[in-house]
């Protein structure tokens, strides 16, 4: 704990950053909320929310390539702002639902606040190393991590209340996130900028080549890394079971288990709880793990993740149930932290908003289509056999990891120097670049 409180105390970017993505995330999920209970309140609200998941994934798959190529061109700090600010008017948008009942209002505002996320969230991984040092830079994407999964947690508990209270207020309180996270990001101070780190040969060429060939590039530089193509891989592989979840949780609640919404906020919880517990074990091992030892937990993590899926689908009460889901959780935060961590010391800067972007874009989109799978499977198939394959598919990954690895495929990229200025410590407000 004291790396973190340390972290927070003398780190003063990081510090910001952190408070900015605190109130952010926690307002996402009171949107979520809010949106998700508006739809129910539609004819065929099965229909409905089937929609929204919908107008959120598909903005994903062009999100990834547009953010990844401003994030390696621009400033990303003030890219950062600019998907704040822009979400926070998106956020208010919401409210015409409200009083105008439009389905179609509801998606594309869905879709549009889904399209401007990953310019905040990639950036926000891809300045990671230029304000962290690299004592620090396992500690900060840990607690990063770690407060993602917290705010998830906390802010599905406050969004419910604040559901009750009206829509209005929760939409109001998402917009007012953005404004507060924007604010935050704009007091970040660093000598040199917040630009990618490249020659001016390179952002000569860049000037003269097309977005569409820049994100190419980043594609091209992924599969000729393969620590980046198989963490791409895997990350996809787990999205492809792992998706499936946010249906499955409210299934074995509801109709296995036979507890209600209570149930569903038990499971959630536990998996929450493992996520958490998770993080932490990654924490130690981060600080210990050779490469060659972290190539060979990844595999290992993976299978502890699906087989806890599977046992989680088969068991006959719901507190064993949610000891399993809190197990593979655990499995999946390890195995997360561990792969930002190497991604964070390896990518080169000037790749990193495409690479972090495309990350967050396909698996996002994966996890989009395994949950919408997993619905339909369900007009034929019980929540169990779903659970079951969903554990299973979400696993396989780990097969061709440790067949990668065993012939030796994975070796390690050059760790990438710290960008000029990331350790100066600054106390005050002087005139820097930003």
């Amino acid at each position: 704990m004291s790396a973190f409180t340390d972290l927070l105390r003398d780190n003063r970017n990081y510090r910001y950053t952190w408070t900015g993505q605190i109130v952010s995330e926690v307002g996402d999920t009171f949107n979520n909320i809010a949106v998700m209970t508006l739809a129910m309140t539609h004819a065929n609200p099965g229909l409905i929310v089937t929609g929204v998941f919908l107008s959120r994934a598909i903005p994903m798959l062009g999100a990834g390539p547009v953010a990844g190529v401003l994030l390696d061109r621009m400033n990303r700090k003030r890219v950062m702002i600019a998907s704040d600010m822009v979400r926070a008017v998106i956020a208010l948008g919401f409210i015409l639902c409200i009083y105008q009942q439009s389905v179609w209002l509801m998606y594309v505002l869905s879709a549009m606040l889904m399209f401007a996320s990953p310019f905040f969230t990639s950036g926000r991984a891809s300045i990671l190393p230029s304000i962290a040092t690299p004592r620090e830079l396992h500690t900060a994407n840990t607690m990063t991590q770690t407060t993602s999964w917290a705010s998830l947690t906390i802010g599905a508990l406050l969004g419910a209340v604040g559901v009750q209270s009206g829509y209005v207020w929760a939409f109001v309180f998402n917009a007012l996130s953005f404004v507060i996270s924007a604010l935050c990001i704009s007091r970040l101070r660093r000598v040199g900028g917040f630009r990618a780190e490249v020659s001016a040969e390179v952002r000569k060429a860049r000037q003269e080549t097309s977005g569409f060939a820049q994100y190419r590039e980043g594609l091209r530089y992924m599969r000729a890394t393969p620590l980046v193509a198989a963490i791409a891989m895997i990350s996809v592989g787990w999205a492809s079971g792992g998706g499936a979840a946010q249906i499955l949780f409210s299934l074995f609640g509801e109709k296995v288990f036979h507890a209600g919404a209570a149930g569903i906020g038990i499971i959630w919880g536990c998996a929450g709880i493992g996520l958490l517990i998770g993080s932490s074990i990654a924490y130690r091992l981060g600080k210990r793990l050779s490469f060659r030892g972290y190539k060979q937990t990844i595999p290992i993590v993976y299978i502890i993740h699906g087989g806890a899926y599977v046992i989680f689908s088969q068991m006959p009460t719901l507190v064993w149930a949610c000891v399993f889901i809190a197990i593979s959780r655990a499995a999946v935060a390890i195995s997360a932290v561990l792969n930002y961590s190497q991604l964070l010391h390896h990518v080169e800067d000037r790749f990193r908003g495409r690479v972090f972007a495309t990350l967050e874009s396909v698996t996002w989109s994966m996890s989009m289509v395994s949950l919408m799978a997993a619905g339909t499977a369900t007009l034929k198939y019980s929540p169990r056999t779903i659970g079951a394959w969903a554990g299973t598919i979400s696993s396989t990954t780990a097969l061709f990891w440790w067949w990668a690895d065993w012939r030796g495929k994975l070796p390690e990229p050059p760790p990438q120097a710290v960008a000029p200025g990331a350790e100066l410590e600054i106390k005050a407000e002087p005139p820097l670049a930003s």
